[in-house]
């Protein structure tokens, strides 16, 4: 394994501040060499390594000499268990100031190439500046108190305004709407206020991998229902209707999909809706990529059918939307005497989401609808040449018309998901997240964010395809 590369740092408050990360291979050891401006004064520098989606663990890192205007520093370290490590490094000065690698200002040399990851499901966009102005605001006037635990009553309403306006869903903010922490903490309290142990709950995959957790955190029983893409990864209603026993309490829906980027379009909902009527199964319609649709239709959501407001609770959030996954910051609608309970739990476990990024939300939805289009005509731009690119290469890859993911098939490798996306990134440095980690339906396809510039994009589809030819495919 190759030495790792030497960095230069700048502020992290700096606007221009990124985060990137470098995949290592587990069981090897690895020495990572770090380069320190002289200028910088004392520095305590730490290698921040992180595996897979694990908490991430700081070493501290050992002084290893001086050249002329430079200190090094360098750490060694041999992972013991298999899975995706990325690392990043801090560096604290004497004055306390954080100092963290970037791909920004001054260079950033690899030794072996650079690591390409496609796996990050957030953008790479920043928030809005308004939104941003909006919640520098807020910290100025001094609003840093709890809000109500059902959230601000202004964005409450606002988030009611802008679904009617948006999606054509009705709802009053008093009664039926929670402000959560993330997208995440609404899924969770839905599946804990609907569910009891032993109740099963339908979960159609490849899916994110939260449901099913949560689920058997609550004492429910996950049943999972293949999508495929002869079906283009959509939810047959057949196939949930062969699903549903006497102890089906909720179908989650997970439309527009992560990890395959899947729709399901009116006549797909009026189907699964056919299906529900004359059973008392909720539905949890999991809708945080609902502006990312690239179809020639707008985002349907379930909750709009006749007959099924009433069994049903949306999530959303704004970390999609406006590129906010910071902020921390989702909401969950649905019928009162759910919300009501929801809130209860929201209330004893987590008090009420962040003050700050609720100010800021007000504006996001009051003011940034422009800021949704051209980050999603980026992405429809990036999600064609990812989709080409991996059919032209002799992998089949689906369209997807929703989200910022692709999901192609490699199952012409002749190698399993893991296979393919482990040798891919030893031999490649390039990063994607194997089919299987969303489900046992997907096993022989890979999932490829396009949350990346054109230019990362086209080196990693170029490596990836230099890969498939030196592995004979």
């Amino acid at each position: 394994m190759p030495e790792q590369p030497t960095h230069t740092f700048f502020n992290s408050r700096c606007a221009e501040y990124k985060t990137p990360f470098g995949a290592v291979p587990a069981g090897q050891t690895v020495t990572w060499r770090l380069t320190v401006p002289e200028r910088l004064g004392y520095v305590d520098p730490h290698l921040v390594l992180t595996k897979d989606r694990e908490d991430p663990v700081h070493y501290r890192m050992d002084f290893d000499g001086q050249t002329p205007g430079v200190n090094h520093f360098v750490f060694q370290l041999a992972p013991t268990t298999s899975g995706l490590y990325f690392y990043h490094f801090d560096l604290y000065t004497d004055f306390r100031k954080i100092y963290r690698t970037a791909n920004g200002e001054g260079e950033l040399t690899w030794v072996n190439g650079l690591d390409w990851q496609l796996t990050v499901y957030e953008p790479d966009f920043k928030t809005p500046w308004a939104v941003r102005e909006a919640g520098i605001e807020s910290l100025e006037h001094g609003r840093t108190r709890y809000t109500s635990n059902a959230g601000l009553k202004e964005l409450r309403a606002e988030i009611a305004r802008y679904l009617d306006r948006r999606m054509g869903l009705k709802y009053d903010p008093a009664k039926e709407v929670l402000v959560t922490v993330g997208g995440s903490e609404a899924i969770d309290m839905c599946i804990r206020t609907l569910v009891q142990p032993g109740d099963e709950v339908i979960i159609p995959e490849p899916c994110f991998v939260c449901y099913e957790p949560i689920t058997t955190l609550s004492g429910g029983v996950p049943v999972h229902v293949a999508c495929h893409q002869e079906d283009e990864f959509r939810l047959r209603a057949d196939a949930l209707k062969a699903a549903i026993t006497p102890r089906t309490k909720l179908l989650i829906m997970p439309f527009p999909n992560n990890p395959t980027g899947a729709v399901m379009e009116r006549a797909d909902l009026e189907a699964i809706a056919e299906v529900l009527r004359g059973t008392d199964i909720m539905v949890l319609s999991d809708e945080i990529y609902a502006e990312l649709n690239y179809g020639l239709q707008n985002h349907v959501s379930i909750a709009t059918l006749p007959g099924m407001a009433e069994r049903t609770v949306v999530v959303n959030g704004f970390s999609k939307t406006y590129a906010m996954t910071g902020w921390r910051l989702g909401y969950a609608c649905g019928p009162a005497p759910i919300i009501k309970i929801m809130t209860k739990i929201h209330q004893s476990a987590i008090m009420s989401a962040p003050t700050t990024s609720q100010y800021a939300a007000i504006t996001a939805l009051k003011d940034c609808d422009g800021e949704i289009e051209r980050m999603r005509n980026e992405y429809n731009m990036r999600r064609r040449l990812v989709v080409k690119s991996f059919n032209d290469m002799g992998l089949s890859c689906f369209e997807p018309r929703g989200a910022f993911y692709a999901f192609p098939c490699i199952k012409s490798s002749g190698m399993t998901s893991e296979e393919f996306c482990t040798k891919l990134l030893e031999q490649k440095h390039v990063a994607i997240i194997p089919g299987n980690a969303f489900g046992a339906s997907g096993e022989g396809y890979a999932r490829v964010s396009y949350a990346y510039s054109v230019e990362h994009l086209m080196e990693a589809l170029r490596r990836i395809r230099e890969f498939l030819s030196e592995n004979g495919k």
